[in-house]
């Protein structure tokens, strides 16, 4: 998974005039926890501008003086009214232990039931996930390219010895439904067969009593 890096200074002060200040100079006060003892620390706002406002999912590689640390983000708390980032908590990230994410899907290839007129839904466009860093995909890819009108693509279709998806086995990743247009059209299409019919049988009715 692709990373991003964040300098940053260590807090000396947690209190609320200094955190308000921190808020003032353009900074965003942080906490790493997941480690021996929670780090608290403060860095640029726009350190975090492809971490927070993008779709994908990254880690964080977070420089602190002469230390490193690799963590995910675990909570972000954003003003009310102006959206600017108050606050972030981090979790440190460990070789050996499992951590969960919600990761995003891509869908992949061309379903047939939308070319022949179905409508395609994508209810769950993130998944979550659980696996050692390592382990953690940048996105799931699901391969739609089988799905006929009526057809559903369930989570258990996306299963990876990789990593475990955390969701009940009947949820449902995209499905391709009967669309209204197609549905007008072929309700059109029974009409005028049904028309047709109903035509051709009053023409040998007239023929007959002639």
């Amino acid at each position: 998974m692709k990373s991003i890096t964040i300098k940053g200074s260590q807090r000396e002060s947690v209190g609320k005039v200094a955190t308000k200040a921190l808020r003032n100079a353009g900074k965003v006060p942080c906490v790493l926890y997941g480690g021996d003892k929670p780090v608290h620390f403060s860095a640029d706002s726009l350190a975090f501008k492809k971490l927070v406002y993008t779709p994908n999912v990254y880690t964080a590689t977070i420089e602190l003086g002469g230390a490193k640390y690799h963590a995910i983000l675990q909570d972000i708390q954003f003003h009310p009214v102006s959206d600017k980032i108050l606050h972030i908590d981090f979790y440190q990230l460990h070789d050996d232990k499992e951590v969960t994410m919600n990761i995003p899907v891509n869908l992949i290839g061309s379903a047939p039931g939308v070319l022949n007129g179905g409508s395609l839904r994508f209810p769950n466009r993130k998944l979550r996930v659980r696996a050692i860093p390592a382990n953690l995909p940048d996105f799931i890819e699901a391969d739609i390219s089988s799905l006929k009108i009526g057809d559903k693509l369930f989570v258990t279709e996306l299963q990876n010895d990789s990593y475990a998806l955390l969701h009940p086995d009947n949820t449902v990743v995209a499905q391709v439904r009967m669309s209204r247009n197609a549905i007008e059209e072929v309700v059109e299409e029974v009409e005028g067969v049904e028309g047709a019919a109903e035509e051709g049988a009053t023409e040998e009715a007239a023929k007959a009593t002639e």
